[in-house]
């Protein structure tokens, strides 16, 4: 060999391992973004949208889902709306128990797996026929202190090569991501359990308070509306002292069950204290609002609770409060609430199983007879 041809060859590696480099700390930089991203989102929805949109644009592929652990009683996981270009099988519950063989083996190994190296590893899991509907290209467990979080799926891949599997370098690259994923959803699940009553599966009186202290600032700054509703549940105490403290839970969790029916995604329901629940109708105006309160109330009315074969009658008083820059240009939180609340106790004046709007009017009168 020629020193000429010598050289060459010495600078044709060196630009090769330039290059790699060069794609090592391009990696770099785009894991300390995305760690950036994940750990600064703790809202539920918004991380996994934000892992999924990460994952499909790193590794090129059509479609990924997360199975994630249910935050309230942590024993299954449930793909649910966490998925973003994957075709689910509608007769199909994509639920896996903690108890599932899958899940034993992706929190041991903490690898990555094709679903035919799944298969040779349990060849007996039925299951997998769930995971097979979905298309994956690889399995990834989202693991962090030996305990399994979720299980990311990614689908088919982008390529032009006869050859679509991953390489090692890519498996260590998304097990770095899985990691960072796995403890945002880690945070992320505390703060859903910190922030939710157990008992009706609805937000707490203070994260409430706290996100429409967030929206009513962006209708200030944008004119926009937004609407709350205060509920009351009519004669609560009735249920506790005639049937048992049991079925006044029962009518409370079943009341939840029907306000979060009847409200949109980007809408939030809350347990206030007691038998009081509030939802926020995020950039609504008042005859919307009104809609929806009535739909909740004629819900209620229209519902057979049946606790221990005992048919109960159970109908809600609800008041409704609108922030408007012109009609109602309300500065905090509490001061609409406070106007809900009042509007409320016009519905329980006036007979119960209503919806009274907070009407200026009205609640300067109240204001005056207190």
């Amino acid at each position: 060999m020629t020193n000429e041809m010598t050289e060459q060859l010495q600078e044709t590696n060196t630009d090769s391992l330039v290059r790699e480099y060069e794609k090592k700390i391009y990696d770099l930089q785009q894991l300390l973004e995305i760690s950036l991203s994940l750990c600064s989102t703790l809202e539920f929805s918004t991380l996994i949208e934000s892992v999924l949109y990460t994952c499909m644009g790193q590794f090129h592929v059509l479609g990924a889902g997360i199975f994630v652990l249910n935050a309230l009683d942590a024993d299954s996981f449930h793909l649910d709306s966490n998925y973003n270009g994957m075709d689910p099988n509608p007769n199909i519950s994509y639920v896996i128990p903690v108890s599932n063989p899958i899940v034993e083996l992706l929190e041991s190994s903490n690898a990555a797996y094709t679903v035919d190296e799944l298969v040779s590893k349990l060849p007996d899991s039925t299951d997998l026929n769930m995971i097979t509907t979905l298309k994956p290209s690889l399995i990834i467990p989202l693991v962090q202190h030996n305990h399994l979080n979720g299980i990311l799926l990614l689908g088919e891949r982008i390529t032009l090569a006869e050859d679509a599997s991953y390489t090692d370098y890519e498996k260590e690259q998304l097990t770095i991501i899985a990691s960072l994923s796995s403890v945002a959803i880690n945070n992320a699940a505390l703060l859903e359990r910190s922030s939710t009553d157990m008992m009706t599966h609805l937000k707490l009186k203070y994260f409430f308070y706290n996100v429409l202290t967030d929206k009513l600032d962006n209708a200030l700054a944008n004119e926009g509306n937004l609407s709350v509703i205060m509920f009351d549940i009519d004669f609560f105490k009735r249920f506790n002292d005639t049937y048992g403290h049991a079925c006044g839970d029962y009518v409370l969790q079943t009341v939840a069950k029907i306000i979060k029916s009847s409200i949109r995604g980007q809408d939030l329901a809350s347990r206030y204290g007691g038998e009081e629940f509030t939802v926020l109708l995020n950039e609504t105006k008042t005859e919307d609002a009104l809609i929806v309160a009535e739909r909740i109330r004629s819900k209620v009315e229209q519902f057979d609770f049946c606790y221990e074969d005992q048919h109960v009658k159970v109908t809600i008083s609800l008041g409704v409060a609108t922030f408007d820059t012109k009609e109602n240009p309300v500065t905090s939180a509490k001061q609409l609430v406070d106007q809900a609340d009042q509007a409320l106790y016009v519905s329980k004046r006036s007979g119960r199983n209503r919806v009274t709007f907070a009407d200026p009017k009205i609640i300067s009168d109240i204001t005056l007879e207190k």
